[in-house]
């Protein structure tokens, strides 16, 4: 889905990169157009689809240390507007050296498309609104004034259709406006659809499936577009006198204990690297790199007009490309510290995306309490929590991805899905078995919410394994006479073939991954848990178009051996792909997964059933996962956090007396 805004030019980030995986600077940006049009393979006509940063093997960036000299190469995808072609490159910005130069064939079963560009909205919009068909199509639905019509354009997915295969295409749905600051999605065009071939910048297929009443209601949000604002909200504010907790050097962040990396990727978006916990003298190592390896958003009407609408917001729109400024008091609360980001536009120049990540210090209520009644002691400690967050823009939808830092050694991902909802016209009467009403003659579709995360897992090392945790009531017996005891079955996940597994409530599965050659105090290897999203996974058909693309979403974990080829779960061209790439691609090579360098692949999400109350723009919806240690530490690593100070008391502390301590003789239960 493309939408277009204009970026700021470079600011003061255009410097040389310190270490191997800094984010790509303006610098070298610009190294990499010039390298590849002096090699004589960019014209008028060259568009950069991607452009990133070639990370080094994983044991170079662990070796290196400040002020070593850093190798940096950048991988490009660039697309001849004109022809359709494609070709992969990889430049070394250090040597500035052109290393590879590939060409893709797009039309090729099984590969896809290069991402869209932002570029070929306008060319839809113009192609589509020049089209005698489609001008007839909306005169026969009483709309002759077409100017403040706005042009959806979507990737068509891939069926198989005759006039699609082996050209670069979108598809463009329509969608009325009374006026230039009106909201379009609440005027959807009912039943046309445009298919427009990108090269030849023309409609080649125009489906008219017949029409609906065009929604008249207003959907816009904006403050006083359905009354008054309340006048009952106080002012909130939070302050930190003293500044906040954490510390930022560069890339660099430290916060109680945690350090931490922040990259920035187009694809992407926001990227942690090198995620350590200081544990005494030692900062030990947790994850390696865990970054957004795709979104499907899969629509459940089967209507001609809207059966091909699937979003793969990831591989067809660049998470990082799309992400939005955050604004204080809007976005984040508190002492705020943002990250900026330099991106390629689609000419291959750079360009400055400001405050697209925010980083604060939340309070999170209590983190431990105990009134002990035998010695007297109330101890009470407040929990905190680091947020470094983004937000990203694609069409109707906006998307926010959180990351919370706990102080007991906690990480937790967050999802918060906002925006407005996709909606189409519907006759009134009519009952739709895949939609909401949400408003007079507007209906909403069933749809999917599908995120796959990579995790990189480091767990004091890169030798780890990953077990799968039930928990099993056994039956009454000997052993268990009384029938209350239940116990934990592990599975060690051994090979790739193996490694692709469901979440089950039922048992509270999680999975552990663990490092067999380093040892807590009581002899257990040390681990971390994913404790997984129990949300339904993808609900098209095993056989169907849908499942072959996104098999990824068929999973709730995928295992892999450490590959850094391998970073996209739906594999590297997901836009107009026939399916089979990524995931299970790669679960074929039954690679061995015990004591080796191995990846998590989450698949997470929600299924939306639209509501009224989520019209003209919805309240968040939240989705998500947590990774919990689980005898990484001794203890727990929370216990040295000092009392909160109670103002009531004139600066005491959350510590109070029991009701006194119990002496001998006195009698007491546990529910006193």
């Amino acid at each position: 889905m493309l939408t277009e805004s204009t970026p700021s030019p470079v600011g003061p980030h255009d410097r040389q990169a310190a270490h191997p995986l800094d984010p790509v600077t303006a610098e070298e940006i610009t190294a990499t157009r010039d390298v590849l049009a002096d090699a004589g393979k960019v014209s008028e006509t060259t568009r950069f689809t991607v452009m990133q940063l070639r990370e080094p093997p994983k044991s170079e960036v662990l070796s290196h240390r400040p002020g070593n000299p850093v190798e940096r190469s950048i991988d490009a995808v660039l697309l001849d507007a004109a022809t359709g072609s494609v070709h992969e490159a990889v430049v070394s910005v250090t040597r500035r050296e052109l290393l590879s130069w590939r060409p893709v064939d797009t039309a090729r079963h099984p590969y896809g498309q290069p991402p869209l560009v932002m570029e070929e909205g306008q060319t839809v919009t113009d192609a589509v609104k020049s089209d005698p068909r489609w001008q007839a199509a909306m005169a026969a639905r009483g709309i002759h004034d077409t100017e403040l019509c706005v042009i959806l354009c979507l990737p068509p997915g891939n069926f198989d259709h005759a006039g699609e295969t082996g050209r670069r295409v979108l598809r463009a749905l329509t969608f009325w406006r009374e006026h230039e600051q009106d909201s379009p999605w609440a005027h959807p065009v009912e039943g046309l659809v445009a298919s427009v071939d990108l090269v030849d910048r023309r409609v080649i297929e125009l489906y008219d499936y017949g029409s609906a009443p065009l929604p008249r209601e207003h959907g816009n949000f904006r403050e006083g577009d359905w009354g008054p604002p309340r006048t009952t909200v106080s002012p909130l504010e939070i302050t930190q006198p003293e500044g906040p907790s954490f510390q930022v050097d560069g890339r660099c962040v430290s916060w109680q204990n945690w350090h931490f990396r922040v990259g920035f990727d187009q694809r992407e978006g926001l990227v942690l690297q090198q995620l350590t916990y200081r544990d005494g003298d030692r900062d030990r190592p947790i994850i390696y790199r865990a970054s957004m390896a795709e979104l499907v958003v899969p629509y459940a009407d089967p209507h001609p007009a809207r059966y091909w609408v699937t979003y793969f917001d990831e591989g067809e729109d660049l998470l990082g490309r799309v992400a939005t400024p955050l604004t204080l008091g809007c976005d984040c609360l508190g002492v705020i510290h943002y990250f900026d980001a330099v991106l390629p536009d689609d000419h291959g120049r750079p360009y400055t995306a400001p405050n697209v990540v925010c980083m604060h210090e939340e309070d999170y209520g209590v983190l431990w309490k105990h009134n002990d009644y035998f010695t007297g002691v109330s101890e009470t400690r407040r929990s905190r929590r680091l947020v470094l967050s983004m937000f990203t823009a694609i069409g109707n939808y906006d998307y926010g991805f959180f990351w919370y830092f706990y102080q007991d050694g906690t990480i937790q991902f967050e999802a918060k899905l906002t925006g407005i909802l996709f909606a189409n016209a519907q006759n009134e009467g009519t009952v739709n078995a895949h939609a909401s009403p949400i408003a007079p003659g507007v209906v909403a579709p069933y749809h999917q919410h599908l995120f796959n995360m990579r995790l990189d897992m480091m767990v004091d090392g890169v030798h780890n394994a990953v077990e799968e945790v039930d928990v099993v009531p056994l039956p009454m017996g000997e052993g268990n006479p009384h029938g209350n005891a239940f116990t934990t079955a592990s599975t060690v996940l051994r090979r790739e073939s193996e490694a692709a597994r469901l979440a089950k409530a039922s048992v509270s599965r999680v999975w552990k991954v663990t490092n067999p050659d380093s040892r807590n105090r009581l002899g257990q290897p040390v681990a971390y848990k994913l404790v997984p999203n129990q949300a339904p996974l993808l609900l098209a058909q095993p056989d169907s178009p849908l499942a072959r693309r996104a098999a990824f979403a068929t999973k709730h974990l995928w295992v892999t051996q450490y590959d850094p080829t391998e970073r996209y779960a739906a594999g590297n061209y997901p836009n107009q792909h026939a399916g089979g790439s990524g995931l299970p691609e790669w679960q074929t090579k039954d690679r061995p997964l015990v004591g080796e360098d191995v990846v998590l692949w989450h698949t997470f999400g929600t299924t939306h059933i639209p509501r009224p109350e989520e019209w003209p723009v919805m309240p968040v919806e939240y989705t998500g996962f947590t990774l919990k240690p689980v005898g990484f530490f001794d203890r727990n690593p929370s216990l040295d956090l000092p009392r909160s100070p109670r103002p009531e008391e004139g600066g005491g502390s959350c510590h109070a007396p029991a009701h006194g301590p119990v002496t001998p003789g006195d009698a007491h239960c546990g529910t006193c």
